[in-house]
């Protein structure tokens, strides 16, 4: 479990069909072999670590629901280890298990902010409320505005700054998990 708080922006070392290496510094201290890790908010498991880079393999399963297959060698992502009992939960409940990948399809400053406007999956329009929880490559975010195909974010300066979030131009792809919450509701309702 995470908290889609980002502790690094990582970067990609090595990308194979079935294993991405990634070069990092902050989360290296403690993490072991077996152990999970978000990389743009998809929970992979270590398979290799040495002093400044971890390797996770990457399943078909994770090809087909992120936009992970699509990193480039040099390219930022997003980390953070998995939560410890007794750690804040800073941001909202998030899983790593991502739900599908949408495209930043708008970028605007308004004030010290940018608003984003994330192209969403219908079948994950759903789950999405304003002001509800979403996890975007990792991160939580707040919905600000809720369309038929798509939502708009606000990102302050800080979150801008600390994660890949300023590297990526309308059209880049962003993998997305929808609050838990809301598809136990939704489960629990249909029985």
């Amino acid at each position: 479990m995470f908290t889609g708080i980002v502790e690094e922006v990582g970067r990609v070392a090595a990308l194979s069909p079935v294993r991405l290496t990634v070069a990092a510094a902050m989360v290296m201290p403690g993490l072991k072999l077996g152990d999970s890790v978000a990389v743009n908010g998809a929970c992979l498991t270590v398979v290799f670590r040495d002093q400044g880079s971890f390797a996770v393999d990457l399943a078909p399963e994770t090809l087909r629901r992120t936009s992970l297959g699509q990193l480039q060698t040099g390219q930022a992502v997003n980390l953070e280890r998995a939560l410890a009992v007794g750690d804040r939960l800073g941001g909202h409940i998030v899983q790593g298990h991502v739900d599908g990948y949408g495209r930043i399809a708008s970028r605007r400053p308004e004030g010290d902010c940018i608003i984003l406007r994330v192209t969403c999956p219908r079948r994950l329009m759903r789950y999405i409320v304003e002001k509800g929880f979403i996890a975007v490559d990792g991160m939580s975010l707040t919905v600000v505005k809720k369309g038929p195909s798509s939502f708009t974010i606000s990102v302050i300066p800080y979150t801008l700054a600390n994660t890949n979030l300023h590297e990526k131009l309308a059209g880049a792809r962003v993998n997305l998990e929808v609050d838990i919450l809301a598809k136990y509701v939704e489960s629990l309702i249909s029985r």
